[in-house]
């Protein structure tokens, strides 16, 4: 089926081809690395993540760069305020953003490219850009971009910059007017600042050249997709088109992916409004990894999400419902043969799935098809009329699902644990919930020799010690759940 995709470049949803016919060439803008990866940017690394798996689940191969912006404004304020080098401050915050990505199941990408091991790429870079006009050396030793000699300059935002005033210069990585101004390729050292000696002088390179040295150097001049946040189309992603295409004379990608903005209870998050959350600040509150990930890539990329903990909440239930239905068809003792009226149902789920990611990759109307499959299938079960074949086909959907998805497996408990050594590495044993604590107080084998005990006491009709096992299991954040097809538990 032919994957198409909304292109901000174009305003429309267009076929996702690679042009090389072979591999799909994927650049997406990764973390600043300067503190712990909040919510609203694992959102666009899950659904950069859902696109990849289903690329690949249609048999296309993919080429995946990710940067890692390990020397900016921020990353220098920061080392400084904390007296230590700039690489020792980032790769702690490095290595906490790979280890949330893996807690998330996020796929790693093909190449994974720091800032500060490409500086001569980027070096060259601007010495293209000078010899071609488009750069120049201020006063300070640093080098600008000359916006006014890129007439597509605002193609991507689509913003009119008519009138844009010739050697106005912003020095700062990140700005949010709408004004062109002429911006930073590399930076003239302040006193005391990391540096680098290169033919342009001494300094590091502004914020988005860098993107675009590692990105033509893993996938060539132009390739086929770039994603990221929609809070990096300007000026981020605007630059990094000016300052490519002005070196190489071709369009830099081809289609461009924009992920919307995550609100938390209705409100931009902040950490002046108090609603700003990492991952493992929701972790350490007892939420599970699989449910963020399912909430976060509940609504399609091009949709505001509100994240809510009701819908944290209904996430899980959600993710349990998932689990407890694939249980039941690996279990299966379903009688022999194939019911037809439920393999059309089954085949219309795989039908519906696929047709709802191919087409823009829409999460919701993808999760409807399997949700109202699982609805049908357990009534069916329920009256008797599945049969083994039957099973056997809706696990085969199952797996498509979750090659996308990832929530089938149970990870939760081991990652909260993880979470809590954390914590208390860190001095953070403060933020975690109490209920938490309790819950995990309990082994697994502490857990099913209750649940044991609880069984033999219901065959022995001793009501009450049975009665006494759930109260306290539940006081200890286990929940139990009795069915025909025997006991499963959970923790809160």
């Amino acid at each position: 089926m032919p994957i198409q995709l909304f292109n901000t470049l174009t305003n429309s949803v267009e076929p996702l081809v690679p042009a090389d016919g072979k591999r799909l060439r994927l650049y997406a803008c990764g973390p600043t690395v300067y503190d712990y990866g909040h919510i609203g940017n694992f959102r666009t690394f899950l659904q950069v993540d859902l696109l990849r798996r289903f690329l690949q689940q249609q048999g296309m191969a993919v080429e995946h760069v990710m940067n890692v912006t390990d020397v900016d404004d921020k990353i220098i304020r920061n080392a400084t305020a904390a007296n230590v080098p700039i690489q020792e401050y980032t790769r702690k915050y490095e290595k906490a953003f790979f280890e949330d990505l893996d807690s998330l199941g996020v796929e790693h990408p093909e190449h994974i490219a720091r800032a500060t091991e490409h500086i001569p790429e980027m070096v060259n870079l601007v010495e293209t850009l000078e010899q071609k006009g488009f750069a120049y050396k201020a006063e300070d030793g640093s080098w600008y971009f000359r916006i006014a000699k890129f007439p597509e300059y605002g193609k991507l935002s689509k913003k009119d910059f008519d009138g844009i005033e010739d050697g106005a210069r912003v020095d700062v990585d990140e700005y949010e007017k709408d004004g062109a101004r002429d911006f930073a390729l590399w930076k003239a050292p302040r006193p005391g600042e990391h540096r680098w000696e290169t033919p342009l002088g001494p300094g590091r390179p502004g914020w988005h050249i860098e993107c675009s040295a590692m990105a033509m150097k893993y996938l060539g001049d132009s390739f086929d997709l770039h994603a990221g946040g929609e809070d990096l189309m300007f000026p981020h992603h605007e630059n990094e088109i000016a300052q490519s295409e002005a070196a190489t004379g071709k369009e830099l990608a081809h289609h461009w992916m924009h992920v919307r903005f995550l609100l938390v209870e209705g409100r931009k998050m902040s950490k002046s409004e108090g609603n700003f959350y990492t991952l493992r600040d929701l972790l350490l509150k007892g939420h599970k990894a699989s449910a963020i990930r399912f909430l976060l890539v509940s609504v399609p990329y091009r949709h505001q999400l509100n994240f809510t903990f009701e819908g944290l909440t209904e996430s899980t239930n959600a993710i349990e419902r998932l689990r407890t239905f694939h249980q039941r068809m690996l279990k299966g003792g379903f009688a022999a043969g194939r019911n037809e009226e439920i393999a059309r149902l089954t085949q219309k789920a795989a039908e519906d799935y696929t047709s709802a990611l191919a087409y823009d990759l829409n999460t919701a109307e993808a999760r409807a098809a399997i949700f109202e499959l699982v609805r049908a299938a357990n009534a069916s079960a329920d009256a008797g009329r599945l049969q083994a074949d039957n099973a056997t086909e809706i696990l085969a959907v199952l797996a498509k699902f979750d090659g996308v998805f990832a929530v089938l497996e149970d990870r939760d408990a081991a990652i909260t644990r993880t979470a809590l050594e954390w914590a208390e590495r860190e001095g953070r044993m403060q933020e975690v919930a109490p209920e938490l604590l309790t819950a995990l107080s309990l082994s697994e084998e502490q857990v099913d020799a209750l649940i044991a005990e609880r069984n033999l006491a219901r065959k022995q009709r001793n009501f009450a010690r049975a009665d006494a096992i759930r109260k306290e299991l539940a006081d200890k954040g286990i929940l139990i759940e009795d069915s025909k097809d025997g006991v499963r538990w959970k923790r809160k």
